[in-house]
């Protein structure tokens, strides 16, 4: 597997293990000594941090079990990511990818059964976030891990109380 693709793969990992709301598989995707930091567009090419950085993989790993929100009954969310640009200088590498993030409402199914004429998936899709991961990596040991992670959102955040 090249070097590209392996680096491709550990945002692969990432999302996945936000959908899941898996912190301690994202945590041990970071060094102890990562930098993440969430910024919201405030204008053409143009962003402001949105709250403080996150330091390491335990940071993370504690962010993601304490304040994501977890999936209601029947809920999930589905990121993608797409154009990959890789970067690979030795042990060293930059990646930086465009993402949509889905809500995922699936409809509860009646106790009586589908009604007539009811076909494919029951639910609801609707995007909900987008952006670019901007992120930098180091080969650490034979496996690449994030040092420095971005989130470039595309639009503002609201957190209640703050």
């Amino acid at each position: 597997m090249s070097e590209e693709r392996k680096i491709q793969e550990v945002l692969a990992r990432y999302v996945r293990a936000t959908d899941q709301r898996d912190g301690k598989t994202q945590g041990a995707l970071f060094t102890d000594d990562a930098i993440v930091q969430i910024r919201t567009r405030t204008g053409t090419n143009s962003y402001e941090p949105f709250g403080e950085p996150l330091i390491g993989g335990a940071a993370v790993e504690y962010a993601v079990e304490h304040y994501m929100a977890p999936h209601p009954p029947g809920g999930s969310s589905h990121h993608t990511t797409s154009d990959h640009l890789i970067e690979v200088d030795g042990d060293r590498a930059h990646l930086n990818a465009q993402f949509i993030v889905f809500r995922v409402r699936a409809a509860e199914r009646p106790d009586t059964g589908w009604p007539e004429g009811a076909f494919g998936a029951q639910g609801t899709v609707e995007p909900i976030e987008s952006g670019y991961y901007d992120t930098e990596l180091r080969r650490i040991d034979g496996t690449w891990m994030i040092v420095r992670h971005t989130v470039l959102l595309d639009m503002p955040m609201a957190v209640p109380g703050v």
